[in-house]
């Protein structure tokens, strides 16, 4: 009987995290395109990524789940970098490698926005679980 529980357990864990990380592509993705339309019609929004990846990720997971939060922190971060360089290489060299080399020669907003997708993917990606509850207000007794 509880090998029975336990396999249920696992399964639903898994199904968890697969649709936390389906979600999470899927809200990179969007976020991705969006920016770079973005960045077209003369906006600039680079921690639109980490965000979509949160946010996708947090929709679709129905109990909280840290490993894919951590896992969606890691991606948001990558994305945020690649989108910058994807969006606005540098004019010496657009190679990604010398992007990489030269991340601290970005300008301040540009680390703060792809730090905040950063973050944003982490705590949005937590789920339903993380999520405070109002208080419930029960009516005084006169």
């Amino acid at each position: 009987m509880d090998e029975a529980k336990s396999s249920d357990s696992t399964a639903s864990t898994i199904a968890n995290t697969a649709r936390g990380l389906g979600g999470a592509v899927l809200g990179g993705a969007a976020g991705y395109f969006i920016t770079g339309w973005l960045v077209r019609q003369g906006f600039y929004a680079v921690a639109l990524p980490g965000v979509g990846i949160g946010f996708g990720a947090g929709l679709l997971v129905t109990k909280r789940c840290p490993g894919v939060a951590i896992v969606c922190g890691l991606l948001a971060l990558a994305l945020g970098v690649y989108t910058e360089w994807k969006n606005f290489p540098f004019i010496a060299d657009k190679n990604f490698g010398y992007f990489l080399q030269h991340l601290g020669d970005l300008r301040p907003l540009t680390l703060i926005l792809i730090g905040l997708g950063t973050r944003a993917g982490y705590w949005v990606a937590l789920g339903v679980g993380s999520k405070r509850l109002a208080p419930s207000i029960k009516p005084r007794d006169s």
